[in-house]
């Protein structure tokens, strides 16, 4: 008798074309693959098994814009200064690490935790690059594999490459320093991890190439991007369609629009991943109607990673959701924020869709849920991924209904989504071996990482100072100004009186 027996109050099945609820199911894994899914009465037996309880069971979540750092999105997102955190022309020339070589790779641990805590399984990175000298390197990212590794999570890594950064000018304005150099290095570098990934042999790990944000890219890199892609059949993912600015940068330095730049360099195809995906011509920020874009996307095969909080966090937002999934887009999703809960992701989303739609009933909750899921696995080209199915992989993630905060159990997914978040999840497993129990990490000293992790953000935080033009702006006010030392209790009553 082997195997392990996975059972729960309500798990979340595939069947036929999509996802099914099966209430009281049963989950047989045997080696990394399902064997056998159906109704606990009916489970085969098993050498062991893990009674999850009132939980929901499903698909181990897909975060394509998975956090590999602490501070994304934590300090940058309630300030208009769009300067303030640049950095300034003058140390572009003179950029240095942030952290030692010890602290990042602490950072990283502590990152892939979290995402395992948030009931991920599979992800692909993202990291500020504002604390690095200039961009990722090949032993960053195998750094990260290390990290990958001692958590259990399955890894799409590749360290990013640009060839310009966004800096402050001395006017206060934004401008663009270039440094081909750096970029070409950091090329070499990506296509070096791909080897160095094929050598390893991880079934968990899979190298990626991860061109930054289009418009900090030079065309010639894009171009030699989509040739080592396409000869080792390697996924790109580039943030693109991201900011309103980005077409004027790309008319200026390549005399095209962002959807000419992926068409021209070869990248518009099914391997590309388009972080964000938001500013196209149906945007009313944009044209605001149909011109063909997401047709063009959908025809090609490109994937699209909708990043809901992170929109909510900066202020702007895509533009119906139906509107992509009606041309044909696959959808995927990505936390690309601290937490890393793409729980949260799908609530947001869900009421960001009713607002836009004006209809309760146009949440496209199911929408979400299977960008989360089908669509990342879709992305990945990995239909073993993303469901629970005889066959598929074994990455599973549970969450917990019954806390008393959760409240009544309504429907499942509903009842997370408005009650809970991806902190609810208890129980995770990649490949058939357990990675989450009872909501922590076996082998993983969690309130060392924690301490840990405060001290390296305290650092980061700190280091805004050394990089920024020094505008003479406090960078992080606090909410409320900090108080003066308190007195007696003589002097509370009084000052209460006052008051």
């Amino acid at each position: 008798m082997t195997g392990t027996l996975v059972t729960a109050r309500h798990v979340l099945v595939h069947q036929g074309d999509g996802h099914r609820m099966l209430r009281d199911g049963a989950v047989l894994v045997r080696g990394a693959h399902i064997e056998w899914v159906g109704p606990v009465e009916d489970a085969p037996a098993a050498g062991q098994r893990v009674e999850l309880g009132e939980c929901l069971l499903m698909p181990g979540l897909i975060d394509l814009e998975g956090l590999a750092d602490i501070d994304h999105i934590v300090l940058d997102a309630w300030s208009d200064g769009d300067t303030d955190l640049l950095w300034s022309r003058d140390y572009a020339q003179r950029a240095v690490n942030a952290l030692c070589a010890e602290d990042r790779s602490r950072m990283r641990l502590y990152a892939v935790a979290q995402l395992a805590l948030h009931g991920i399984t599979s992800f692909m990175p993202i990291s500020s690059e504002v604390h690095t000298a200039w961009s990722e390197t090949h032993d960053d990212a195998m750094d990260l594999v290390a990290a990958v590794q001692a958590v259990g999570l399955r890894g799409f890594i590749g360290p990013s490459y640009r060839s310009a950064v966004h800096v402050a000018e001395p006017d206060g304005s934004m401008g663009m320093f270039h440094d081909e150099a750096a970029g070409q290095r950091g090329f070499s570098d990506a296509v070096r991890f791909l080897d160095t990934v094929r050598e390893l042999g991880d079934p968990l790990v899979t190298g990626v190439l991860a061109p930054c944000r289009v418009e900090s890219v030079s065309r010639e890199l894009l171009e030699r991007t989509a040739q080592v892609a396409a000869e080792r059949n390697a996924l790109v993912r580039v943030h693109v369609f991201q900011d309103l600015f980005e077409n004027e940068v790309l008319a200026a330095s390549h005399g095209t629009d962002a959807m000419g730049l992926l068409r021209e360099t070869g990248l518009l195809n099914d391997r590309l991943l388009v972080a964000h995906g938001v500013y196209l011509d149906r945007h009313p920020h944009v044209i605001g109607e149909d011109t063909g874009q997401l047709a063009e996307l959908a025809a090609a095969g490109v994937s699209i990673v909708h990043c809901p909080v992170t929109n909510a966090r900066y202020s702007f937002h895509l533009h119906r959701l139906g509107d992509y999934l009606e041309a044909g887009v696959n959808m995927a999703l990505g936390s690309d924020s601290f937490p890393p809960d793409l729980v949260r992701a799908m609530d947001l989303g869900t009421h960001l869709a009713k607002m836009q739609y004006g209809s309760l009933e146009a949440h496209f909750l199911p929408e979400y849920v299977n960008a989360a899921t089908l669509g990342g696995a879709r992305a990945l080209h990995r239909d073993d991924l993303g469901r629970i199915a005889a066959g598929a992989s074994a990455d599973l993630a549970a969450f917990a209904l019954d806390p008393v905060r959760t409240g009544p159990v309504e429907d499942p997914l509903r009842t997370l989504l408005q009650s809970g978040t991806g902190a609810n999840a208890v129980f995770s497993m990649v490949a058939g071996q357990p990675v989450v129990r009872d909501g922590t990490l076996p082998g993983v000293d969690l309130e060392k990482l924690r301490d840990d992790g405060q001290r390296i953000f305290d650092r980061l935080r700190a280091s805004y100072a050394e990089r920024t033009a020094g505008t003479g702006r406090e960078l992080f006010p606090p909410v409320f100004p900090e108080a003066s030392p308190v007195g007696s209790r003589a002097d509370l009553v009084d000052d209460m009186h006052r008051n």
